[in-house]
């Protein structure tokens, strides 16, 4: 698989979570640490990393700044039929790449971590930010019947040919979860999840922007509740830019 991490000035604190990845995921992988910009803090101490462990490698994004571009690109860039998207602060268990991955390989192409299915929390992180998400995961799986109740987490794996073929139109925030939760919902195709335990970080502050990522999220929401489409309806609707990778 291809492990995916978007980073924006970790820094030093990168060097755990990335320590617990290479302990924890167990199969065949490359870690991409994909960054904006080559002053980024957290460069020099992943290619600490990536010189002791050639699992590591970091990539400079070229798509444009921001989360959604490095995913894009991150995503674009892996190997792997299999790309698990996680977070650089420690908040997702690494000890669940490998679950995440393995679903997909059964023939799921969204498969999600859900901090609101049983077994499953969210410790800490702002309550306004809480309860929107756990809303959105909720009535999205009651009543669209997108396969996780936990649409918006970002901590999911994909395949990378379903990926490939429906294209990323998100450019803003962390919505790609949804994004593609709600094209596979629309298509037909396979959502799965698993319980996880979110921990909100430790270190560092965090750089989710609500007010700024909400329309991208709303869009992606209304989206997931329309009626089954094909693929040439999906690719028809898209603009021309995002209707091939680039």
């Amino acid at each position: 698989m291809s492990v995916v991490i978007p980073v924006y000035n970790e820094g030093e604190g990168v060097v755990s979570h990335l320590e617990r990845i290479l302990r924890d995921v167990l199969l065949p992988a490359e870690i991409l640490v994909v960054h904006d910009m080559p002053e980024d803090t957290t460069v020099p101490y992943a290619q600490e990393l990536a010189r002791r462990d050639p699992r590591v490698r970091t990539v400079l994004n070229t798509y444009g700044r921001g989360p959604a571009n490095a995913i894009r690109f991150g995503i674009d860039s892996a190997a792997a039929p299999v790309a698990v998207v996680t977070m650089a602060d420690g908040c997702d268990d690494p000890r669940q790449i490998d679950e995440l991955a393995r679903l997909v390989e059964r023939g799921v192409v969204v498969a999600a971590a859900s901090r609101y299915m049983p077994g499953g929390q969210q410790v800490g992180g702002p309550r306004f930010k809480r309860l929107a998400s756990r809303w959105a995961g909720r009535t999205l799986y009651t009543f669209a019947r997108v396969g996780t109740r936990d649409a918006t987490n970002s901590f999911k794996a994909y395949d990378t040919e379903f990926v490939r073929e429906v294209g990323i139109e998100s450019r803003t925030g962390f919505e790609i979860g949804i994004e593609l939760s709600a094209k596979a919902t629309r298509l037909g195709r396979m959502v799965a999840e698993i319980p996880t335990i979110w921990l909100d970080r430790q270190l560092g502050e965090s750089h989710f922007d609500l007010g700024r990522f909400m329309p991208s999220y709303l869009r992606w929401y209304f989206f997931a509740f329309g009626r089954r489409m094909t693929l040439e309806q999906l690719a028809a609707r898209r603009p021309a830019a995002d209707s091939v990778t680039v």
